[in-house]
């Protein structure tokens, strides 16, 4: 059969990835799935099952990432994709779905059209890669390159008290095999943007070139509880203003720093939380993100200064935090060539450019040659019931993986076992 004009089988790929959103529905549309929960469990339990359906070998190593291999003509490391199937609390259907599944399809398509690889083909997902529940990101794929100890990684603590090691064996997904994993030949994801320029330059597909760094960092400003009607305003020490004085300099940081850098304050709490009652206490967190290392250094300074300002204008104390720090990623060139040149030999539009969310893949760049395949998502809207992917889109990209695989397992990869 002429490799070149392989292709998944459409059909089965978007059945699997409504059989998937099925377990742990959100709204008509969402998902949410978060890490070791039940509904995690569940999913994990049906990506499990088709992967044993197709024969392949299962390995679950000590963090709960499941990586699934089909042998090739020689033994070694295989060529890898997959991503994550756990969800924030409000996901949508495709965010790290679609990566896997795809994996799984195009494994089950050389199976049934007999075709043989030189090297293994693999398929994984990684474990907590949204970090929703435990923190950081990438947490899974962080311990299985090396990043994280595994026995740091146990004791971690959820949003929500739990401990990570203890809800890995309540689901039954602490595995035995090892950490840090034997890195694969190469590592490949496929994945929606999350963001919109795909579809404001009218491009089915998006060859990554990395990831932008990321910088998490929670703040507890402590002040002092008084009444909202008798305090006079320079004698407060009010630790809500100072928390949004830390959030709108966030965002001022970041308008002024312009290009690519971007900051958010994604959670703000306030306690004893009362309309007529001086805020005691402020927990806040600042999200920094840059695809230039010294560039988001400088974010982060900024916030810095503004912090240490407030703490004595204000008659405050201030605790950080660090949730996660990842510096920017440039992913393998010889693999970014390969999904260019694929994406053209199937005639599809494509344009470079660096994904500003985090990946599992940013993990993996460490210990083998790694790239990403981006699809557009409709009005750029992620983590969010309402994202969507088009069928025609969500093929492309799968089909786009398919031939970049069969590609990789043919390349000689630099500083790459062959």
């Amino acid at each position: 059969m002429d490799l070149q004009s392989l292709r998944i089988n459409g059909d089965r790929l978007i059945q699997r990835i409504e059989d998937l959103a099925a377990i742990g529905p959100y709204e008509s549309t969402g998902s949410c799935r978060l890490a070791l929960t039940d509904e995690d469990r569940e999913g994990r339990d049906l990506v499990v099952t088709w992967m044993k359906d197709l024969g392949l070998e299962i390995s679950i190593d000590g963090i709960g990432n499941v990586i699934a291999t089909r042998p090739g003509n020689i033994d070694g490391p295989p060529t890898l994709t997959g991503s994550h199937i756990d969800t924030v609390a409000t996901g949508g259907r495709y965010d790290g779905n679609l990566g896997v599944l795809a994996g799984i399809e195009l494994i089950e398509t050389l199976i049934e059209n007999e075709i043989d690889t030189q090297h293994p083909v693999g398929v994984g997902f990684f474990t907590d890669e949204e970090g929703a529940r435990f923190p950081p990101d990438m947490l899974g794929s962080l311990v299985y390159v090396g990043g994280l100890s595994l026995e740091e990684a146990l004791e971690i603590e959820a949003i929500d008290g739990a401990i990570l090691g203890e809800e890995l064996t309540r689901i039954g997904y602490r595995g035995p095999a090892p950490c840090p994993a034997i890195p694969p030949r190469a590592f490949i994801e496929l994945h929606i943007e999350q963001g919109p320029l795909l579809e404001d330059e009218g491009k089915t597909i998006g060859v990554v070139t990395g990831v932008q760094g990321i910088s998490w960092t929670e703040y507890v400003v402590k002040g002092q509880s008084n009444h909202a009607g008798t305090t006079p305003m320079h004698l407060r020490h009010d630790a809500g203003y100072v928390a949004a004085r830390i959030a709108t300099e966030a965002r001022e940081v970041a308008t002024r720093m312009g290009g690519r850098q971007v900051a958010t304050v994604g959670r703000m709490n306030l306690h004893p939380d009362l309309v007529n009652v001086v805020a005691r206490e402020a927990r806040l967190t600042v999200d920094l993100r840059n695809t230039d290392e010294t560039l988001l250094v400088e974010a982060e300074n900024q916030i810095k200064e503004c912090v240490n300002s407030l703490e004595e204008s204000e008659g405050v104390t201030i605790e950080s935090r660090s949730l996660a720090r990842f510096e920017p990623v440039v992913f393998d060139q010889q693999v970014i060539e390969i999904v260019s040149e694929t994406a053209s030999d199937l005639g599809l539009s494509a344009t470079h450019m660096p994904s500003g969310a985090g990946h599992d893949a940013q993990m993996l760049a460490r210990v083998c040659p790694t790239g990403m395949i981006f699809v557009p998502s409709k009005d750029g809207i992620s983590h969010n019931p309402n994202e969507h992917t088009d069928r025609e889109d969500l093929v492309a990209g799968a089909n786009v993986l398919l031939q970049s695989v069969l590609a990789l397992d043919a390349a000689e990869l630099q500083g790459t076992q062959q």
